[in-house]
């Protein structure tokens, strides 16, 4: 029985589907070890979002071919579709696997490992990548458990046709493809029937969801219309999935800010199992700067989008993903961002600095700025962060709340079980037994820590 270890970088997308990977592998006889250990075979789940995503993708394939020189090293996903010349020349890597032949892992590896023993091939075979700009078919996974042993993420959608300025992404992952509906439903009443109370549908990008459900002519006017999304056929999902018995909690993945609209909110609302949590990326609050970034929307449909959730939703969490130092980005823009998020109050954001990437129009763009620049630009923002989380979660001190636990931890040297409410404020409950994957109705009544809230069981 020959040992794998796998890694995974990026999104939840990625981590689903390595998931997906690894459950193949264990019905193949593979035996599954820590990526720490030596290994007789590594499959690295690679990134590409930024140039540090690129950066750790090659460590990690340099880590392996080091812990087992003898080992096979397998690269899979994002980098290796968008840096086929850095892999080809790699002699760390083995074998090379773009995106939509994930599924075939098992078949090309032992593909691999046969024509190895018969001394046919010891580099990469360049079969493996395909243009994935020419997919067009959704590539069927499906998952039975995860690691995680209450919350199950649900891939239903790849690709992307947005094009932002700065992102390399549909490059890497083609266009969109959508699942089909009967194919999620399966997959989650499959992961109910092993435990599973909570679901969070993600994707590449989420909001486009059905688009090529649709015929071209559709799309082209809904374009023209400046409708991008396919609300309908989300919403239709969403609902099939909440008919679904055992499922008591779903969350949506990042959303575009124009899905959000009045009907679109109404519906969710009457959905009882939707938590009221939603992710809506900004990555600006200057008008300027996401017209350079081809966002193809303003900050004041943006903001129309949070105050339609929060008038059908009772205090949402709403978070969001902010870009620091785009090219060009002037204090006064800068200024803009940093009122724009003032004014809006997310639960959290998570801040990046803007990430150079080669082949996308931003790279090309004139006035980028240093890495230091960046660098304070984005301490700003996490401190204002790290201060509007907090004050979320007091703002439902003393408020009874459902909570979903899902571990025990140890924090500051004290054993809680810990888990989230359906606004995803982190929970943690004294409980002598273990309530893992229990639904419980609790009073929060502290700070434990500054991510933490203590709670009493009602």
């Amino acid at each position: 029985m020959k040992s794998v270890a796998l890694h995974n970088l990026g999104c939840k997308v990625n981590s689903y589907e390595l998931d997906v990977m690894q459950q193949f592998l264990q019905k193949s006889g593979y035996e599954i070890v820590s990526f720490n250990q030596k290994a007789d075979i590594y499959i690295i789940n690679t990134c590409t979002v930024t140039n540090i995503a690129d950066r750790k993708s090659r460590q990690m394939i340099h880590r392996a071919k080091k812990r087992n020189p003898d080992a096979i090293v397998v690269a899979v996903g994002c980098y290796v579709q968008t840096a086929k010349e850095q892999i080809e020349s790699d002699p760390c890597i083995d074998l090379a696997i773009g995106n939509n032949r994930k599924k075939q892992i098992v078949e090309l590896v032992e593909e691999f490992l046969e024509k190895r023993e018969q001394a046919d091939a010891k580099t990469l075979s360049g079969k493996t990548i395909t243009d994935i700009a020419c997919e067009k078919e959704y590539e069927e996974m499906r998952l039975s458990h995860t690691a995680e042993h209450t919350r199950a993420y649900i891939k239903i959608q790849d690709g992307c046709n947005q094009f932002c300025s700065y992102c390399v992404i549909p490059y890497a992952r083609g266009r969109v493809r959508s699942r089909r509906a009967e194919d999620v439903l399966a997959e989650i009443t499959g992961l109910v029937q092993a435990g599973y109370k909570e679901v969070v549908l993600t994707g590449i990008h989420l909001s486009s969801y059905g688009l090529d459900f649709r015929g071209e002519s559709y799309n082209a006017n809904r374009e023209a219309e400046g409708c991008s999304d396919a609300s309908d056929e989300l919403l239709s999902l969403i609902k099939k999935i909440h008919d679904v018995d055992g499922i008591t909690r779903i969350r949506l993945g990042s959303l575009e800010p124009r899905i959000v609209t009045e009907g679109f909110a109404k519906a969710l609302s009457e959905m009882p199992k939707i938590c009221p949590h939603f992710h809506l990326s900004l990555q600006s609050g200057s008008d300027s700067v996401l017209e350079r970034m081809n966002r193809r929307y303003t900050c004041g449909q943006f903001a129309d989008g949070v105050e339609i959730l929060r008038r059908y939703f009772n205090n949402p969490a709403i978070t969001t993903d902010v870009i620091t130092g785009f090219p060009g980005e002037t204090e006064e823009e800068f200024g803009e961002t940093v009122r724009f998020l003032e004014k809006i109050k997310f639960f959290e954001m998570h801040v990046f600095p803007y990430s150079k990437r080669e082949g996308t129009v931003a790279a090309k763009m004139q006035g980028q700025l240093t890495e230091q620049e960046k660098k304070i630009r984005s301490s700003r923002l996490l401190e204002m962060d790290r201060h509007h989380s907090l004050e979320y979660r007091k703002q439902h001190i003393g408020k009874e709340m459902s909570v979903l636990f899902e571990q025990e931890q140890e924090i500051d040297g004290v054993l809680y079980q810990v888990g989230h409410t359906q606004n995803y404020i982190k929970v943690a409950l004294c409980a002598e037994e273990d309530v893992t994957n229990c639904e419980i109705m609790c009073t929060l009544t502290d700070m434990l820590d500054e991510e933490t809230v203590f709670a009493q069981k009602n």
